[in-house]
């Protein structure tokens, strides 16, 4: 028998995306609702309570609503707002975390999507906090630039209707009041003590994301080096199917040995694992679709998990 699938907010970029996914797949049927009725609570109520499965791609307070319509203990969530990645009777569905999070993932109900600069900021320093080579009192800083659709339908219309006279080549910093919305579970998940200080910036490209982080070597929690940390972080994701840990100091894998192209990873729910640096500084950055393991993809695969399905299936 097809699990019964129904994706809250099926209009939205995320949305879209899951069911590009789903639509491939011979082991699931997808509930759909009438464009019309799609704001009809009496309407996604039936529908909530009767999947298997739900997607919430939804803004924050339309994400809650829809989790209080559901009046069984069947119906299994994954929610794609920022409504529930630092609650604590929700799993946050990075497999990657630790040790027994798919697990975790597995057996519940209740699983929040990670943010997109989030999944590539946490990849990168989870490992170090892990093994103790990053104090948790350490400054973080974190650049993170981004396709445009990660802004959502809104900014891709805007993007892609805009004139070259209207300088949209040109990267935007945005969030420049440091107030981000993924910077709370930036700073959960990591347990640093302080969030970091995070520029996301916008670039006239459809997707692909580059989130880096400086280490001054000097600050650690030990006498460490760039390719150390390399190989630190490369037995952390060792067997991870999406965590590719790339060699150190390979200048093949730059365009012109020199140029790092964020894209690479786009059509894939891969991510890639770069540490650049020398004894005195380290960089760190991580490389991934925003709209695969950054959004929908990083959904799918939670879905096979509490599904009890094979985790890869589909992506």
């Amino acid at each position: 028998m097809a699990f019964k699938i129904y994706v809250d907010g099926q209009e939205g970029t995320t949305g879209i995306q899951i069911q590009d996914y789903l639509s491939q797949r011979n082991d699931l049927k997808i509930l759909k609702i009438d464009y019309e009725k799609r704001k009809d609570l009496t309407a996604r109520k039936e529908l909530l309570n009767e999947a298997d499965l739900v997607f919430l791609c939804l803004p924050d307070a339309a994400a809650m609503e829809s989790v209080s319509l559901i009046e069984n203990n069947h119906t299994k969530v994954i929610d794609a707002s920022t409504a529930h990645r630092t609650n604590k009777d929700w799993v946050y569905g990075l497999p990657e975390l630790r040790n027994g999070q798919r697990e975790r993932i597995a057996s519940s109900t209740r699983v929040a999507n990670p943010g997109c600069h989030a999944t590539g900021f946490i990849l990168l320093i989870n490992p170090l906090i892990k093994m103790g080579i990053l104090p948790k009192d350490y400054p973080v800083s974190c650049t993170s630039i981004t396709g445009y659709s990660g802004g959502g339908r809104k900014l891709i219309e805007k993007y892609q209707q805009a004139k070259r006279s209207q300088n949209f080549d040109i990267p935007k910093p945005y969030g420049l009041k440091l107030k981000h919305k993924h910077l709370p579970e930036m700073k959960a998940l990591t347990g640093l003590n302080y969030p970091p200080v995070f520029l996301p910036v916008v670039a006239n490209y459809y997707k692909g994301m580059a989130v880096s982080i400086p280490l001054a070597t000097n600050r650690l929690a030990i006498e460490t080096s760039a390719e150390n940390i390399q190989k630190q972080i490369s037995d952390f994701y060792a067997g991870e199917r999406f965590v590719n840990v790339m060699p150190y100091d390979d200048d093949s894998l730059l365009e012109d040995g020199n140029y790092f192209n964020a894209e690479t990873c786009n059509g894939t729910n891969n991510v890639d694992i770069f540490v650049f640096g020398h004894e005195e500084q380290t960089l760190l950055i991580s490389r991934f679709d925003n709209l695969g393991k950054g959004a929908s993809g990083a959904a799918v695969q939670n879905m096979n998990l509490m599904l009890g399905l094979e985790e890869s299936l589909g992506l």
